[in-house]
């Protein structure tokens, strides 16, 4: 009887480099007992083959499954956030799985929910911006407190994992994944005599719910980037932000904490 656990499903770009790679690391499965299956519902590991943005992509594609383990195999020489393996370190990826050198972590996800439509999710953050070269206008409410009225570029919510991406490259700071939570980092916002905002970036907790309310002033068109990606949308004006209750399940080597990442990465 097969064993349904260990099905494994490679997600990569189509190139030859990567098909090349692929094709080592599909041998490499089979020989220690695991089986590559063609469809990702038929998984129950889910590899991505690139970097970040490929691992972005594979929980996206693949519908943030909670049910399964998302593992990040990366290039030689590259480093990356979501990535504990190596695609050229064979001898590494089975003493992992040979000698239970791995944990399972759990990731946050943030659930975005536009004009109360089925809502989306995102690993890293979502991104509010305006689609025209003009002051972009929101009211802010944490819970149902009105906090402030923004005016700026934009906002980007991030999770814990997502403050290492686009929100540290705006002053955000890093937070420790560990902490459920849902960080807010203003772009570029307005501050003087007439117009003032919070100006710095700030954690919520889980339970909170942030809802920015967008003031229809030429403003009805923004882009809302979702991770990688961008969400088309018109005539917005309530976009209700919260963590999710379904989280992500990665492995990790129990050697490569995301201190020595953000170390390895930054520093």
């Amino acid at each position: 009887m097969t064993d349904h656990r260990r099905n494994v499903y490679f997600f990569h770009k189509q190139d030859q480099d990567t098909n090349k790679q692929v094709g080592s690391l599909t041998q490499l499965a089979e020989k220690n007992g695991f089986t590559v299956v063609n469809q990702p519902s038929d998984a129950n590991i889910i590899a991505s083959v690139g970097g970040d943005g490929t691992f972005l992509q594979a929980v996206r594609k693949t519908n943030f499954r909670d049910d399964c383990l998302y593992v990040g195999i990366t290039k030689k020489g590259k480093a990356h956030l979501y990535c504990d393996f190596n695609s050229d370190e064979h001898e590494k990826m089975v003493d992992a799985m040979t000698f239970e050198q791995i944990e399972v972590r759990k990731y946050p996800l943030i659930e975005v929910t536009v004009d109360q439509t089925s809502p989306f999710h995102c690993l890293n953050e979502v991104s509010i911006r305006s689609s025209i070269i003009k002051t972009f206008v929101m009211d802010v409410l944490i819970d149902d407190l009105h906090f402030e009225t923004f005016r700026g570029d934009g906002m980007i919510i991030s999770t814990p994992t997502g403050s290492t991406a686009y929100n540290k490259s705006v002053a955000g700071p890093v937070v420790d994944p560990l902490l459920p939570c849902m960080q807010v980092t203003d772009l570029a916002s307005l501050n003087n005599n007439t117009y003032r905002t919070l100006g710095s970036p700030f954690v919520l907790g889980s339970e909170r719910k942030l809802t920015l309310r967008v003031v229809q002033a030429g403003n009805e068109h923004p882009i809302i980037g979702l991770d990688n990606e961008a969400l088309s949308t018109r005539n917005v004006k309530t976009i209700e932000i919260k963590l999710s209750d379904k989280k992500i399940k990665t492995v990790k080597l129990k050697d490569n904490s995301f201190w020595e990442k953000v170390k390895r990465t930054f520093l």
